[in-house]
């Protein structure tokens, strides 16, 4: 899976914004959903409205972002079928101690991207 060319235009200055503020708190929880043996492929969806797919965790307004943040984890995604092909999803999908796995929704695009966390 590589990074939609659609995201550098559109999407990517203001998810990089936004990233910047919210790295640590994504990377703390998918650090628990780990842990705690949920699940070893944490994802993150977000989007500018109320979505359906996973819980939120972070809201705009409380870090006075762009996007919502939600998380989830890869059955979700195979039980809405989200992702049909799961061990490819499992193949494309990058390391979750270095990168962050979105799944950003918008009107008129929806689609994943990996995005390295900011190093310490």
């Amino acid at each position: 899976m590589q990074n939609d060319p659609e995201l550098s235009g559109k999407y990517l200055g203001t998810i990089t914004k936004d990233f910047v503020l919210v790295a640590d708190t994504l990377k703390e929880a998918a650090y628990q959903v780990k842990k705690r043996g949920f699940s070893e492929f944490p994802i993150f969806p977000i989007s500018k409205t109320e979505i359906s797919v996973g819980n939120l965790l972070i809201g705009k307004e409380e870090m006075n972002t762009d996007w919502n943040y939600s998380i989830t984890y890869l059955d979700e995604f195979v039980q809405r079928k989200l992702v049909e092909d799961e061990e490819a999803f499992k193949k494309a999908y990058k390391d979750p101690d270095e990168f962050c796995c979105l799944f950003v929704v918008d009107q008129e695009f929806t689609n994943f991207l990996f995005i390295p966390y900011p190093e310490d």
